[in-house]
């Protein structure tokens, strides 16, 4: 028999580790189980549930897919049957071609976020306001992570209405939060080329000499990271001085694809094609003074140990930072080095197509990610073209 504290409100008891609540409806009396833990927190949340329940029986407003919405897991619901959430997101993930490094950001953020209530309710009783719930609930890390939790179960339950598991899909009418906007620092000419100096003259040790060139390239190719350190020499051709970038790191792997899945080819300017001479350079001095057989790796910007390139963005993160600091320069990501390219291309006037194309782009994406330094270049063009309309005369006082 279940426990009856004294103290409980009216209509609420513990049952096993469980707050149970007791009510009737249809003159029927009905029971059902709660996931509240028997704290008074809980308590006050059964109390809330059952007080719903009951004004929303008295008003007539309460039906079966009402009661299935306030409890998913009852056995009582006369819909709750058929095939459960948890069952065809499984199916559904499982089933998407993408890659493992995306399947797994796919898997953790359904389980993270949208199981635990979720995973043994019936597709079908599903409904927005449950959605809703579900989201009001949740403490969120940031807008971003919560756009990407509402999209990606938005694309569950797309995929459910395609598969006949469900009539309508309940995610459509969640709106999504404001796109959080992305942090642009991109550095000055002058920060970049302080940068890649102070790098070359103090990065002297075999280790460390590979990253100044690294950097070098970085800032005057456009590359992503997990390109860079992707990139081997039989995608370069000096002669036509072009880069072939068709494979990315993720996760300390190497997979043949890059991040929006398209080759692209890179076409190299003067500073990108001494990053790589000096990589060159580099690479084989350190080869000649290891006493040990080694053999040379095929990848452009080999560390040091036995890993042919760079597993991922710590180390020359770190490397980096040191130059920041060093150079007393505002700390920022690596990233921005990619966003210094960008900015640099637009600000010479050069095409927004090409340089979508070069940084494997849409022209899209290079508008709305640079739209200040694209404007930039032209507003005082336009504002001349106001004077040449109204003039220099003044009005004298």
């Amino acid at each position: 028999m279940a426990r009856k504290p004294v103290g409980l409100p009216r209509g609420v008891e513990f049952a096993g580790q469980s707050v149970r609540i007791r009510f009737t409806w249809n003159g029927e009396r009905r029971c059902e189980t709660l996931a509240h833990p028997q704290t008074p927190k809980g308590i006050k949340a059964a109390a809330d549930l059952r007080d719903q329940v009951i004004s929303l029986a008295k008003h007539g407003v309460l039906d079966e897919k009402r009661y299935a919405e306030l409890f998913p897991n009852s056995s009582y619901s006369a819909v709750a049957t058929g095939l459960t959430f948890g069952e065809y997101a499984q199916t559904w993930i499982d089933g998407l071609e993408i890659v493992p490094g995306t399947r797994r950001n796919y898997k953790g953020t359904i389980n993270n976020y949208w199981m635990q209530e979720l995973a043994t309710v019936p597709m079908t009783t599903i409904t927005p306001m449950l959605l809703r719930r579900v989201i009001a609930e949740t403490t969120w890390e940031s807008t971003t992570v919560k756009r990407t939790a509402i999209s990606r179960v938005n694309a569950l339950f797309k995929a459910a209405v395609r598969d006949e598991v469900i009539e309508r899909n309940p995610a459509t009418a969640i709106k999504l939060p404001g796109k959080a906007k992305k942090l642009i620092d991109p550095f000055s000419v002058e920060e970049a080329d302080l940068i890649i100096e102070w790098m070359y003259a103090n990065f002297t040790s075999r280790a460390a000499q590979i990253y100044a060139a690294y950097f070098e390239f970085a800032f005057y190719c456009g590359m992503r990271t997990g390109e860079l350190r992707a990139l081997r020499w039989d995608e370069i051709d000096m002669d036509k001085r072009v880069a072939h970038v068709c494979r990315i790191v993720v996760d300390g792997k190497v997979e043949e694809r890059t991040k929006t899945k398209h080759a692209r080819t890179v076409m190299l300017n003067s500073r990108a094609m001494n990053a790589l001479e000096r990589a060159k350079r580099i690479a084989d001095a350190r080869l000649n003074q290891v006493r040990r057989k080694r053999q040379s790796s095929p990848y452009v910007f080999p560390p040091s140990g036995s890993s042919e390139y760079i597993l991922g963005a710590t180390t020359p993160g770190g490397h980096f930072a040191k130059a920041l600091e060093a150079l007393i320069i505002k700390p920022r990501s690596q990233y921005n080095c990619r966003h210094t390219y960008a900015t640099m291309c637009l600000m010479a006037g050069m095409n927004p197509a090409f340089i979508a194309g070069q940084l494997g782009h849409s022209v899209q994406v290079l508008l709305s990610t640079y739209a200040r330094w694209l404007s930039s270049t032209t507003d005082w063009s336009e504002v001349g073209k106001l004077e040449s309309q109204i003039g220099t005369k003044l009005v004298q006082p």
